[in-house]
């Protein structure tokens, strides 16, 4: 029996449950970091799903951070799903979401340093954004601003993952 077709598509209130189950085995293993329900709530506007059939195998998130910068969270593929392209499939949905709102650059925080590599990522140090953008986002509570500005309060909770940008101005795609 062949599988089901994996189809992206935007998230609903409906799919959090599904996301957070996708999520907790990764928190568990501190490669993700949980969340509370009512932040993923708060937050599935920023989700795509990865569908198949009726299972969501699937998530991640694009998290707007300033005028031309957003952030990729929450990508998770459900373990059965991994090496089916489900992740390439999620990161071009967010990635072609990002062209689609006028931004020009994208950040991670991640392991997966190969992965995000083949789509074009590359390792940054420092802050990449003017220090009049940067002393405006110090003011935010977000905890993946403060890990995008490297800040030291963060650190402990950065579990040791490699900062990445890609640079969309440079990209064709969308």
């Amino acid at each position: 029996m062949s599988s089901p077709e994996v189809v992206v598509r935007p998230a609903v209130p409906a799919d959090v449950r599904a996301i957070r189950t996708l999520v907790e085995p990764y928190a568990a293993q501190r490669i993700l970091l949980a969340k509370e329900w009512v932040g993923y709530y708060e937050s599935v506007q920023e989700f795509v799903v990865a569908q198949a059939g009726d299972d969501v195998v699937g998530c991640g998130a694009l998290h707007v951070m300033w005028e031309d910068l957003a952030e990729i969270r929450t990508l998770a593929v459900d373990p059965g799903w991994r090496g089916r392209a489900v992740g390439h499939l999620l990161l071009d949905a967010l990635v072609a979401r990002a062209h689609l709102l006028g931004l020009h650059r994208v950040f991670c925080l991640t392991f997966e340093v190969d992965f995000f590599a083949r789509h074009g990522f590359r390792v940054i140090d420092g802050t990449p954004v003017p220090q009049d953008v940067y002393a405006e986002l110090l003011r935010s509570h977000d905890d993946g601003v403060a890990e995008f500005l490297d800040l030291a309060r963060v650190k402990p909770n950065t579990l040791g993952n490699t900062r990445m940008l890609l640079d969309l101005a440079g990209d064709a795609g969308g």
